[in-house]
């Protein structure tokens, strides 16, 4: 099973964003450089993330994306199945009814023992993703990783992240609370 490079793009986007601040939001740009992608090539996956739920965008010249829901929530299926849509990697076309020993229909009333076994294959394939979530991505970075390039991402997030003014309440405004 060979899964796109956007899945690699979106999945290492949302560990970014996990360590945003509060409210606050990347560019796509910032992401894009920081992993070294074209702007528009990831502006797809991102606006599939926004799709999904996974991601939230804010408009305006200080936008950008951060993540809807918390790391905890997110699961690395979420990411996948947002990026590379929802239909099974293997989709069989009954090849075993077709060619010159193709017999009638009525040879063929069991399932295809293939398709059988990689939609087995699939489930087990999207249930470890299910479990895998985006928190716990992060937390083993965090673990494992050589400093150098845990203290270059966190700085690269800071220098990028943009700080969103949350507008206090009606009341608040007025001094009431």
């Amino acid at each position: 099973m060979k899964l796109g490079e956007g899945v690699e793009a979106a999945i290492h986007c949302a560990a970014m964003l996990a360590g945003v601040d509060g409210n606050s939001t990347m560019s796509g740009a910032a992401m894009a450089e920081a992993f070294g992608l074209s702007p528009s090539y990831l502006l797809k996956h991102l606006n599939q993330l926004t799709a999904a739920r996974i991601l939230g965008s804010v408009s305006g010249p200080s936008g950008g994306y951060r993540l809807a829901r918390s790391a905890e929530r997110i699961t690395l299926l979420d990411i996948v199945l947002a990026v590379e849509g929802t239909e099974p990697a293997f989709r069989c076309g009954e090849i075993r009814q077709r060619g010159p020993v193709k017999l009638d229909a009525s040879a063929y009333v069991k399932p295809c023992g293939i398709n059988a076994a990689m939609l087995k294959a699939e489930r087990a394939y999207r249930a470890a993703l299910a479990e895998a979530k985006l928190s716990d991505i992060v937390a083993d970075f965090m673990n494992d990783a050589d400093p150098r390039t845990i203290a270059a991402s966190c700085a690269f997030v800071e220098r990028h992240q943009r700080p969103q003014k949350v507008q206090p309440s009606p009341k608040v405004q007025q001094g009431k609370v």
